[in-house]
């Protein structure tokens, strides 16, 4: 911690010493203690302190770059000094109406109270902010979250059931803590996540799309989301994820693609190159969502799964909707899920090049994120299948890197532009050069670049077939 407080030393003491000579206290708190810690890095910083927001504003009055107020009724001053971003809270002593998770916001007196009130006993620690005194008689850890941090357990300083009740929220944030720190949830924890998760529902799709993502792109997603199904959590925000636990039958075989799913995911994670893709890891755990809906027991024991990436798609898209994401990651991974079986059609390389371009074109720039989710999907225990597969995408992925270099596949547009089927064909701007464009488009996927003299042949000879010409 020492080293983490090395970085921000200038701007905390200066800070700290303008709260001292107003006789007011200032504390690090919260995560800001918790991640430094951890070692973690992190240029926002959370305070809290005995004063109150007009005390607050006007001690770094004249100091700070720049000030924001809009959480001032929450008692938070938002302040930047030297690139860095403080958040100063007055002590708080909350109370909640079990309605909602807004309290009545209630301005404490002292240190310990505030600690009591937040979600878990790691974010309930606190640092004091006064030069000069030894290290030990800063530290203020009420509820042993030191311990708990050493030990990789995540508690409530409370009864849990008091912590949840409060803010349904936290529940979320537990299991994104679990995924993000890679930690344990205490057993009271996880006890009173499952006998409250209903309360969920008192959550705004906003805000729980928000922790869902933050669970997602943590270090550990599949802990984080384990915790969500065995809690029953997941039915009321991801259902799709447990429905994918299908009930198995003696005589129809078929893999858990539940824990298929936490495994492609996993295997997903370990091809990033640039860090964590949101885009590739919902469609890494959502790819088999259509796969309840379309199951069909076959005669002799077999198992269907039809057309599951067609109501896969379809299920992407009405969860993360319902989520309030963004319509162009929701497009993303529905595109993704859709195509993720396209791959197994290719066999030992029996696709004719028309085929590899048209795979190409309708990945579009999502074609790196197809490759790994494919990849990924491979989840076989069969060593030589494993093998066999992995060579098989090896092999496409070689001819798409030759098709690319003699055709530019990733601009793929026909062999005519809009003037020059206009000048041809001797029509307006229309829809006409619309469904021309169309076709002069599957014809380039189907026999690739052509001679400026043959493409016009061919679409004069489909002009002819619609009618367009006498």
């Amino acid at each position: 911690m020492r080293d983490w407080h090395v970085g921000h030393a200038k701007v905390l003491d200066a800070l700290a010493g303008r709260f001292a000579a107003g006789g007011r206290e200032l504390h690090l708190v919260g995560g800001s203690v918790r991640d430094a810690l951890l070692a973690r890095p992190s240029e926002d910083l959370d305070l809290t302190t005995d004063a109150r927001p007009q005390e607050i504003e006007r001690f770094v009055e004249g100091w700070a770059e720049t000030t924001w107020d809009t959480g001032i009724a929450f008692g938070t001053v938002g302040v930047a000094k030297s690139g860095r971003r403080l958040e100063i809270t007055t002590f708080r002593a909350d109370s909640y109406d079990g309605q909602s998770r807004n309290p009545a916001v209630v301005f404490g007196d002292t240190l310990a109270g505030d600690l009591r009130r937040r979600d878990f006993t790691v974010n309930a620690m606190a640092v004091a902010l006064r030069p000069g005194e030894p290290d030990h008689l800063r530290f203020t850890d009420p509820f042993g979250g030191l311990t708990h941090l050493a030990q990789g357990l995540l508690d409530t300083p409370a009864a849990a059931e008091q912590s949840f009740s409060d803010d349904p929220l936290r529940m979320l944030r537990a299991a994104r803590f679990v995924s993000q720190l890679a930690f344990t949830a205490a057993p009271r924890v996880v006890t009173a996540m499952t006998d409250m998760a209903p309360q969920i529902a008192r959550i705004t799709a906003e805000r729980v799309a928000t922790e869902l993502e933050k669970l997602v792109l943590g270090r550990d997603p599949r802990g984080g989301l384990s915790l969500l199904v065995e809690t029953g959590l997941a039915d009321h925000v991801l259902p799709e994820l447990p429905a994918l636990r299908l009930e198995r039958d003696e005589h129809h075989q078929h893999k858990d693609v539940y824990q298929h799913s936490l495994t492609v995911l996993d295997q997903a994670i370990a091809q990033e190159e640039d860090g964590p893709d949101l885009t590739l890891r919902l469609a890494a755990l959502l790819h088999d969502i259509g796969k309840p809906a379309t199951r069909r027991f076959e005669p002799g024991g077999g198992v269907s799964f039809h057309h599951h990436e067609v109501e896969g798609r379809k299920l992407v898209r009405k969860r993360l909707r319902a989520l309030r994401m963004p319509k162009a990651l929701t497009e993303d991974v529905a595109e993704l899920t859709f195509l993720h079986l396209r791959f197994h059609g290719y066999g030992t390389g029996a696709w004719t090049d028309s085929a590899v371009r048209r795979y190409v074109t309708d990945a579009g720039p999502l074609l790196p994120r197809l490759h790994k989710l494919v990849r990924a999907d491979c989840t076989t225990r069969n060593p030589k299948r494993r093998r066999a597969l992995q060579r098989s995408y090896d092999d496409l992925e070689r001819r798409i890197a030759e098709l690319s270099a003699a055709e530019d596949l990733a601009r793929v547009r026909p062999d005519l532009d809009g003037n020059a089927i206009m000048e041809l064909l001797g029509v307006p701007a229309g829809p006409v050069v619309g469904r021309a464009w169309k076709f002069l488009k599957e014809l380039k996927l189907d026999r690739g670049p052509l001679p400026r003299d043959e493409a016009e042949a061919a679409l004069l000879a489909w002009a002819r077939e619609q009618g367009l010409t006498g």
